[in-house]
């Protein structure tokens, strides 16, 4: 096995290993200089270095996880699955700025992770028609101005699906981070969203292919949509929720957090309220707000103005007539 392959091997082992995430598994590598060197060491040597006791050391020199991650690599081959570890020149730069960013990537699909207009959008899975209307209004407008914009977002219901749903419908590249691994869609009502991403973007994941759909493993893929993106964009959110903990992980990241108001009676806005009240995130209510924020140039491209129909009385209809 030429080296490469052998030390991608034991970074995929690596993650494996119970207890060990990504801020211990780069500790580790940093210390000893690679993956395959972590299992070659012994115990005490293991022990020496922060963060690393006696349990520690002893799940990871008797780890049976080297089998595993050689079933993995053919896993990915025959799926034609993509992994790219934190050092490729080719994964996400905003990840490796990410205290805790994935030391692996998984991804199916045509996408260079190198773009810096990236959008995460996110909200919750019970959309109202407004929530639904405005997500797609803004998409389709930052798709005139900002062709060169991506949007990411988790493929889950509600304004998730939207968001991607308008990506593609608009011609924009999308990025769709899963909770799972991708021997599976979850929710496999999603597969056919799914499929087409993968040609106008990419899945993504950090987790390996039998990791099923387990509620922990959302909230972890939430800090790869947050990390993924310049800014996040909240569309609708009740009070609590896994979109409030994106933007909280994006507030974090010293990344912008941007957020659509709503009614104050509406439970599917209270988040969004919040998160403005308290000054954690800027309001916007259009495209043109998020463009004026990020301070994307549009090369002299210029935003429609949504249409507006305006009952007028005789009276102003006359006025109006008048001052044209």
């Amino acid at each position: 096995m030429p080296d490469e392959l052998t030390e991608l091997k034991h970074l995929i082992a690596l993650t494996m290993v119970p207890a060990i995430g990504p801020v211990t598994a780069r500790r580790l590598i940093k210390e000893v200089g690679s993956a395959r060197e972590v299992f070659l060491q012994k115990r005490r040597a293991l022990e020496s270095i922060e963060g690393i006791g006696p349990s520690l050391s002893r799940s990871i020199n008797k780890s049976p996880l080297l089998g595993k991650a050689e079933r993995e690599l053919e896993f990915l081959e025959k799926h034609h699955i993509r992994v790219l570890h934190y050092n490729n020149p080719e994964f996400p730069e905003l990840l490796n700025e990410c205290p805790d960013g994935p030391v692996l990537l998984y991804t199916i699909g045509y996408h260079s992770f190198q773009n810096k207009r990236n959008l995460s959008v996110v909200g919750t899975r019970r959309a109202s028609s407004y929530g639904k209307e405005i997500c797609r209004e803004i998409i389709s407008a930052l798709a005139g101005a900002v062709p060169d914009l991506v949007i990411v977002s988790g493929l889950a219901y509600g304004i998730d699906v939207i968001a991607h749903r308008a990506a593609l419908d608009y011609g924009l590249p999308t990025l769709a981070v899963l909770g799972h691994g991708l021997a599976t869609i979850y929710p496999s009502s999603h597969r056919e969203t799914a499929k087409k991403i993968t040609h106008q973007g990419a899945l993504i994941t950090d987790f390996h292919s039998d990791m099923g759909p387990e509620r922990n493993n959302f909230l972890r893929r939430n800090r790869i949509i947050a990390g993924l993106s310049r800014a996040t964009l909240v569309v609708e959110s009740a009070k609590k929720g896994g979109a409030l903990i994106t933007a909280d992980i994006a507030f974090s990241y010293k990344r912008q957090v941007l957020s659509i108001p709503g009614r104050a009676v509406d439970d599917r806005s209270l988040g969004c309220n919040a998160l403005i009240k308290s000054n954690l995130a800027t309001l916007v209510e259009s495209a043109g707000d998020i463009i004026r924020r990020m301070n994307w140039d549009m090369k002299g491209k210029s935003l429609p103005f949504p249409e507006q129909k305006v009952d007028l009385s005789p009276e102003e209809k006359k006025i109006l007539i008048s001052i044209r």
